[in-house]
């Protein structure tokens, strides 16, 4: 009886204690989402809306739409095959009137001259003389008087192009790619492509660079690993150091050092080696001297980390069992670093596909990358939506190596867990 009146009086305790801790919990949550909201307002202020506004550039088509509205609503219904009909002609005229007169006719021929060379004198020469020729006639024999531009398909077929709200032009241009005035993805002229062979030039020297930095990379980070404290840190010191000097700073340094005047080849005219300079800046090799040197710390500093968590007892029971120090340094250490390997060919890799100060400053017309025609067209000449479609590329790329990094890093775990 008294272990029935007992059990039954803990309930309402039981109930109190769980609101309590859930409450507690509860709590605990919105502290933790209070500590975090700052970074995520920050994130979202500065990265994330950012890259939302420059995907949408890359598929955003307004310039036309909002300039010609009613030659866009005439060929809504154009089935590109002959001309358009004779309400496309008079609306076509009515706009660019209206446009001539509200002064935003720029804004059309800008977006229209990307698709088609010379659309821009087309448009502006037939808003010149419209107002001062008679009126007589149809819409479509007045305009094709003025421009005989305006008789031909490959004219009408842009105007339809661009009548968005989207569109794949930027993205098809960044691939060099078009459409032609049936609607069908062709090639670029081989005279006028371009951004591929800039993209594969951007990712060789981007492969270039991150294998020069494992390879000048790896004994230093060894050597790191493998010094007692009081030496590593000064050397550790070293590797840092480039960090405390700007970016542009050492990339002057080393136009400095690689001119014809130089340092590099003064002294080696003082050794004897050469008679003439050697030609060591303003291209490709000047580019992976400077690109090395500046991201050189980032392949060594993950290298280190994970050199530095390997026991060197593993060494020691290989050398016990037979094996040479290369054998046991091969199979046995090399296999332990992979990770180090990965997250610093990884950084370095992501690191300069988007390199512009450097190509830029130390490289050719040959060595410039992609980040350089980015900032091209984003400053220079106002086409945002290519610059947009190029960044959009370039972001797709790192997106697909970091999760191939991610891939592979997940497979080296699973593989270490099922062999311990």
């Amino acid at each position: 009886m008294t272990e029935t009146f007992l059990a039954g009086a803990e309930k309402p305790f039981d109930r109190d204690l769980k609101r309590r801790l859930r409450r507690a919990e509860r709590s605990r949550q919105l502290g933790a989402l209070a500590l975090v909201l700052p970074l995520l307002a920050f994130l979202l202020v500065t990265f994330l809306v950012p890259i939302s506004g420059m995907l949408w550039r890359a598929v955003e088509d307004e310039d036309v739409r909002q300039v010609l509205p009613r030659t866009i609503a005439a060929l809504a219904e154009w089935n590109g095959q002959d001309l358009p009909a004779e309400a496309a002609f008079g609306a076509l005229a009515e706009d660019i009137i209206a446009a001539r007169e509200a002064g935003n006719l720029a804004v059309a021929a800008r977006r229209l001259n990307y698709a088609v060379n010379g659309f821009r004198t087309v448009l502006t020469s037939t808003a010149r003389k419209l107002d001062a020729v008679p009126k007589q006639g149809t819409a479509k024999d007045l305009l094709i008087a003025l421009n005989p531009a305006w008789g031909e398909r490959v004219t009408w077929a842009a105007i339809k192009g661009a009548s968005g709200p989207v569109t794949s032009f930027y993205l098809l241009s960044a691939l060099d790619l078009k459409r032609d005035v049936d609607g069908a993805v062709t090639a670029m002229p081989a005279d006028q492509a371009l951004y591929v062979d800039v993209f594969i030039r951007t990712f060789v020297i981007g492969v270039s660079v991150t294998a020069l930095c494992l390879i000048f990379g790896f004994p230093v980070a060894y050597l790191l690993a493998a010094l007692k404290p009081k030496h590593s840190n000064l050397l550790m010191i070293c590797v840092l150091l480039p960090f405390w000097t700007s970016l542009l700073v050492r990339t002057c340094a080393w136009i400095v050092l690689l001119q014809s005047n130089g340092v590099v080849n003064d002294g080696l005219r003082w050794l004897g080696l050469i008679d003439e300079p050697l030609r060591l800046i303003y291209n490709r090799f000047g580019v992976f001297v400077a690109m090395t040197h500046i991201l050189l710390p980032f392949m060594i500093l993950p290298l280190y980390s994970n050199m530095k968590a390997i026991s060197p007892v593993y060494m020691r029971a290989a050398a016990s069992l037979g094996a040479a120090p290369t054998t046991a340094f091969l199979r046995v250490y090399v296999p332990q670093v992979m990770p180090g390997m990965a997250a610093g060919c990884l950084l370095v890799f992501i690191l300069a596909l988007g390199y512009y100060i450097t190509p830029a400053l130390v490289g050719g017309g040959a060595d410039q990358m992609i980040s350089y025609f980015i900032a091209l067209y984003t400053t220079e000449t106002a086409n945002w939506g290519l610059a947009s479609a190029l960044g959009a590329l370039l972001l797709l790329a790192t997106m697909i190596l970091g999760a191939l990094y991610g891939k592979l890093v997940q497979g080296q775990q699973v593989t270490g867990g099922t062999k311990n």
